[in-house]
């Protein structure tokens, strides 16, 4: 199967699954729930999704588990949405790539508030006499 093929699928999955949570869900742990990538095998046969939520470790696993026990519906729903000849099998993980993100902003931002310090310390020593 071609990447492009891949790509496409992946795209429309991601679409789709959007949608679904967004709009037809009446779970509101599944509405808090955002899909940041859909990665499809070669064979089109399984797909991983990859997904976030706001709060803190306890709910964001609590959202994932929402995710999983709505893994049927969604295939179901997607079989009727999507023109495929075999609907992937989902499987949900949690996206930890903001986590990461923010992390290393803080990194950043702790650095830079070092050298403001130490950059306004050395102006301070070479305004006094000696």
């Amino acid at each position: 199967m071609s990447k492009r093929r891949q790509k496409r699928v992946g795209e429309a999955i991601h679409h789709e699954l959007s949608d679904l949570l967004l709009r037809r869900s009446r779970d509101p742990r599944l509405q808090a729930v955002t899909i940041t990538d859909v990665r499809i095998s070669s064979d089109l046969r399984y797909a991983r999704v990859y997904v976030t939520t706001r709060g803190d470790s306890e709910e964001r696993k609590l959202a994932l588990q929402a995710v999983q026990h709505a893994t049927g519906y969604l295939r179901g729903e997607l079989a009727s949405r999507l023109s495929l000849r075999f609907v992937p099998e989902l499987a949900f993980f949690l996206d930890e790539s903001l986590d990461h993100y923010d992390h290393i902003e803080s990194l950043l931002v702790e650095i830079g508030t070092e050298s403001e310090v130490g950059e306004s310390s050395d102006k301070a020593s070479d305004l006094q006499p000696e």
